[in-house]
């Protein structure tokens, strides 16, 4: 195996394991935290969140993971063979539907229409409640568990591949 395809797989499993952390704590106790607050509070705070989560860390890895999950996934299919070069594929493949493409077409979709909505209509309150919340943190909690399988599925397949 070539050190940078090793160095490229070590820093993903820290990447989609540090992703899989900020996903939780939304899905644990960030999102609960918000419904417990007067909705309209919890409305501004989100789309706060959702605004500033362009210009930080956060979006560089969850962005900049996507390149590398393709090469991953790509290079661990044409250049390797065995149980190890499957588990690394998969976890990249893991990355790119549940994380990347769950954002895309579940999350992403509920954070603009959050972002439209006045802060004072019992319209917005009744979205933030029986809407935003449940189906924004239902499927944060896929994003989740797809950044915890595709972090283990890697690791696993990094020894896997060691051991070969």
């Amino acid at each position: 195996m070539s050190i940078w395809f090793f160095f490229l797989c070590q820093f993903s499993v820290v990447g989609y394991a540090l992703l899989g952390g900020v996903f939780l704590a939304f899905s644990d106790f960030i999102m609960r935290s918000l419904a417990h607050t007067s909705g309209r509070g919890g409305i501004e705070v989100m789309q706060v969140i959702n605004r500033e989560v362009f210009r930080y860390v956060f979006m560089a890895l969850f962005l900049g993971l996507v390149p590398v999950s393709l090469v991953l996934a790509g290079y661990a299919t044409f250049v390797f063979s065995g149980a190890g070069a499957t588990l690394v594929a998969l976890s990249g493949m893991i990355y790119l539907a549940g994380v990347f493409g769950i954002t895309l077409v579940c999350n992403v979709p509920l954070n603009e229409a959050l972002a439209r909505m006045d802060l004072t209509t019992d319209d917005t309150q009744r979205f933030w409640t029986n809407t935003y919340l449940p189906r924004w943190t239902f499927w944060n909690s896929v994003r989740t568990t797809a950044c915890t399988v595709a972090s283990a599925l890697l690791l696993l397949g990094l020894l896997r591949m060691a051991q070969a």
